[in-house]
């Protein structure tokens, strides 16, 4: 090949690049216009101008005879080695950290406690009532929480004004909320969330573990769920006793939570994107009731499942919690725990929530994966610049309770909640895990996932794209508030 063919054929590949870069830069103008990410749409234009402008001048040069001469061809070949290393550096699979592949046992460096389900937020609001022994027994123990949930209740619960932020605008999606909210308790009494086997151990279904995996799975799959996972039932993740309780059964307060059944099997159900980018508006708890409403719905018919193979089963969802679900859900390998607390996925980010169903049917449990998560939390930090309430950390993370992390400020956040009367919602809207699963997001979610490099680099663009403080979407029609 001589040097005049070596040039013509580097120039062919430069503008195939560059009009593959034009074509993704279309789809993804097209997208973010589809998803009335009016910034994103105008910076993806001048992104895609600015390559058909650099083209020009190429072609302008090449007509000149410049890349004929040695400067030229000294810049033309310098342009593609460096285009090159770049493409490589940000595709390549950089390595796994060998901790987040240990789950959250990974992150434990001293002596972990099991969590006390009594000192849970929404146990000590929705449960305890004033002059009660059970009232009396936990503030006599927890004195420095009695004032502040006592403030807390007369501004009238965690939410205070339901929709107070869109008040009286958002009158509809309040009730929404509600109607939604309404569907859980329904599912809550021991028949339902522990339902009693049809079947006996003489006739209990005769799969293989593998087999059984994949029907179990696929069934959760079919109910709704968006990912699904399992993992071994962690007793350092159940919790030690009894807090919440909805149908006047008090003799189960504060007794210690045992869980027998060997596995767990952990889905996540997705938050509508559209409704989730409003937050803090009321639209986006009107799509988190629903979220539980779903949960609910899909691990007690998952449960009844299996109760009907011959095997016990119990329900994890909003009105019966024996795990901590987050954790859980790691270990599960449906992803990784970030900055703000909440689980993120490499399917759904973290515009998910998280129900469970504990068995003694024989599964295979699934391994902890690494999507990049801790990597890309640590130097991001865009939920905790972005938090109303300044509750999450933007440090690094450090112990609690014998485990490793970053920890949210739970009553600064609550008490933002009560002002605006949803919850919140800020830090899932602004993580950059949390854009709509097109085709140009899903591209960078897979170079995000497997490269460091890439991490680095689209969160800078996140900040470049969408702004590093992004402000609420409009709701579809039917949910608006103004």
């Amino acid at each position: 090949m001589g040097p005049s063919t070596m040039i013509y054929v580097l120039l062919i590949f430069q503008a195939v690049l560059v009009i593959g870069i034009c074509l993704f830069t279309l789809g993804f103008l097209i997208t973010s216009l589809m998803e009335n990410e009016h910034r994103a749409a105008m910076m993806a234009g001048a992104l895609c101008g600015l390559l058909v402008v650099i083209e020009i001048c190429i072609y302008f040069l090449y007509t000149l005879g410049v890349f004929y001469h040695f400067a030229g061809k000294l810049v033309l070949v310098g342009a593609w080695v460096v285009t090159g290393a770049v493409i490589y550096f940000l595709c390549r699979r950089t390595g796994p950290n060998p901790r987040v592949l240990k789950g959250v046992d990974g992150y434990i460096v001293g002596q972990a406690q099991r969590f006390d389900e009594r000192e849970q937020v929404f146990a000590r609001e929705r449960t305890l009532r004033p002059d009660s022994a059970q009232y009396k027994e936990f503030y006599r123990t927890h004195p420095e929480l009695e004032q502040m949930d006592s403030e807390r209740r007369k501004a009238g619960g965690l939410l205070g004004i339901p929709g107070n932020i869109d008040r009286p605008g958002g009158t509809s999606n309040v009730s929404a909320m509600a109607a939604a909210f309404a569907i859980p308790p329904l599912f809550g009494q021991p028949e339902s969330h522990s339902p009693a086997a049809y079947a006996t151990e003489d006739n209990r279904s005769s799969m293989s573990p593998a087999e059984a995996t994949l029907r179990v799975k696929g069934f959760a799959r079919h109910l709704g769920a968006g990912v699904v996972g399992v993992t071994k039932t962690n007793p350092l993740w159940v919790y030690s006793h009894r807090g919440e309780i909805f149908y006047e059964n008090w003799d189960q307060w504060g007794k210690e939570i045992t869980v027998e059944h060997p596995y767990a099997i952990v889905f996540a159900v997705e938050m509508d994107q559209e409704m989730v980018c409003t937050a803090p508006h009321t639209p986006s708890v009107a799509e988190s009731a629903l979220s539980y409403s779903k949960g609910a719905w899909i691990s007690t018919q998952l449960a009844t499942y299996l109760v009907n193979l011959g095997y016990a089963a119990t329900a994890n969802h909003s009105r019966h919690y024996d795990l901590l679900l987050v954790p859980a859900a790691v270990d599960a390998g449906l992803g990784g725990m970030g900055r703000f607390g909440y689980l993120i996925t490499k399917e759904l980010g973290p515009r998910v929530r998280i129900f469970a169903v504990t068995t003694d049917l024989p599964l295979v449990a699934d391994n902890p994966v690494d999507i990049g998560v801790e990597d890309f939390c640590s130097f991001c930090k865009k939920c905790a610049h972005c938090c109303p309430s300044s509750s999450i950390p933007d440090g690094d993370r450090l112990e609690f309770n014998g485990t490793e992390r970053w920890k949210l400020n739970a009553e600064t956040c609550f008490g933002y909640w009560g002002k605006v009367g949803t919850d919140c919602n800020v830090c899932m809207r602004v993580c950059p895990w949390s854009h709509a699963r097109t085709f140009p997001h899903r591209v960078v979610i897979s170079l995000v996932v497997r490269n460091k490099w890439a991490r680095r680099l689209f969160s800078l663009m996140d900040d470049l794209f969408y702004g590093d403080k992004p402000k609420p979407a409009s709701p579809p029609p039917w949910a608006g508030y103004r």
